[in-house]
């Protein structure tokens, strides 16, 4: 469900991805991988591309599913009207990583999308356009944040994000005239 906010009495967005699925995924492509692994194990050499083939596949699935699980972490995004910044804060067993991106910094927002309709599987994440010249995504698809399958939740942070931007003295000073 969506909720309309009132722009002048927040001082902070704050977006936590969801860890549960990220395991989940984890969990079921070692499953899978064992599945296919166990199958596919009696191979030969006269009819070894078939039986080959699903073996290898259940390998990959099993060292994705491992590597998911290793590497997995938390990402927190905070978009904090008071000092006027994005913070992106990535935890994994490795260490922490903040991203720090200053409204001034951004020219544009845009809607990305990974996947197809016809699959039934799709991600939309905001793409900020910088100054630099790099795009930043932020809700980044493989971090399951809730409302990233739907396009209208997505398109309404980023319009809200766009309008934060605007209120920003450097945007008032047409700094961006030129998009």
């Amino acid at each position: 469900m969506l909720i309309e906010m009132n722009m002048a009495h927040i001082d902070s967005w704050k977006f936590k991805s969801n860890h549960g699925k990220q395991v989940a995924l984890g969990l079921a492509s070692i499953g899978m991988g064992v599945a296919l692994m166990v199958a596919f194990r009696h191979f030969d050499a006269s009819g070894m591309t078939n039986s080959l083939a699903g073996f290898l596949l259940g390998v990959f699935l099993l060292l994705l599913g491992s590597t998911t699980l290793l590497i997995q972490g938390r990402q927190t995004v905070v978009v904090d009207l008071q000092t006027h910044q994005i913070v992106v804060e990535d935890t994994t067993p490795f260490g922490i990583k903040k991203r720090i991106i200053p409204f001034h910094d951004i020219l544009d927002t845009g809607l990305g999308y990974l996947g197809k309709k016809s699959n039934f599987v799709i991600f939309y994440y905001i793409n900020l356009h910088l100054k630099n010249g790099k795009v930043y995504s932020l809700f980044p698809p493989g971090r399951f944040y809730d409302g990233s399958s739907d396009r209208s939740v997505m398109e309404t942070r980023r319009r809200q994000l766009e309008e934060l931007l605007t209120q920003h003295p450097s945007r008032q000073q047409g700094a961006y005239s030129n998009l």
